[in-house]
């Protein structure tokens, strides 16, 4: 049987960090890989990006929190499970890819990743997020569709640098009233879940709330409409595309595009 070439991306910097480049390495297998290369573990503190997506892993070796200068790591499409506790070593670390896999859980520790701004887990199990979420105050964009969360946590409405919040496909029934303490907060995304209501001042405290999209969800246009603060919300998203909207139900799109989405 011929072997096939797997290749891994990773991104290294010179000691001094005044040299960096981008390089590929190559492992021959007749399959996707299961675990991480030895290679790949022993570059050390030099290593930047480690993208490994679309392999066969099944979990995240320990060695993987002693590279600490990591400051993107892609695990997408692979079997991962568990995330290792010792992630929270990664604090230079601003980008988390983790979507397309079986997690159900994650570690606490994830709240001390201080200095992540973009963490996308769709498309696994998670059942819920920890409370230390609210930890992450440089994050900026949030994605966690397609999972089985019923709630999202009271803690994030301390992610204060939140821009936007994706929560597609999950069993949410409440959005919790912490939300609206997310100045920064452009875009968000519920499609798919079973909420009835928003909190009351989501519109009127998320000062910069451009997009709100509710496809799928029990919540009707009248009861959004009633929400304080929607006019100045109107005002908000017509400055932004320029042109005047009207409320009405959007059908056969479940984009972001015009502000407002329900169906």
């Amino acid at each position: 049987m011929p072997l096939h070439a797997q290749t891994y991306f990773v991104h290294f910097c010179s000691v001094t960090a005044t040299t960096c480049f981008s390089l590929p390495l190559l492992f021959n297998s007749s399959a996707p890989s299961q675990e991480v290369p030895n290679e790949v573990l022993q570059v050390g503190n030099s290593l930047r990006t480690l993208d490994l997506t679309n392999n066969k892993l099944v979990e995240i070796p320990q060695e993987v929190g002693g590279l600490v200068n990591m400051q993107r790591l892609v695990l997408a499409g692979n079997l991962i499970e568990n995330i290792p506790a010792n992630i929270g070593y990664l604090r230079n670390l601003k980008i988390l890819t983790l979507d397309r896999n079986r997690i159900s859980v994650l570690p606490e520790e994830l709240g001390s990743l201080s200095n992540l701004q973009q963490l996308s887990i769709s498309h696994n199990s998670l059942l819920c997020l920890p409370k230390s979420v609210g930890d992450l105050r440089n994050m900026s964009i949030l994605n966690v569709s397609d999972n089985k969360l019923k709630e999202l946590p009271e803690s994030i409405g301390s992610c204060n640098s939140l821009e936007e919040l994706q929560a597609n496909g999950n069993l949410i029934e409440d959005v919790p009233s912490s939300i609206c303490n997310l100045v920064c907060l452009k875009s968000l995304s519920l499609n798919g879940n079973k909420i009835r209501q928003l909190p009351q001042n989501i519109l009127k405290d998320c000062t910069a709330l451009q997009n709100i999209s509710l496809h799928d969800n029990p919540i009707t246009m009248d009861q959004f409409q009633q929400t304080d603060g929607f006019n100045e919300f109107e005002a908000r998203r017509r400055k932004k595309f320029d042109k005047q909207i009207d409320s009405r139900v959007m059908m056969g799109s479940t984009a972001l595009d015009e502000g407002v989405d329900f169906r």
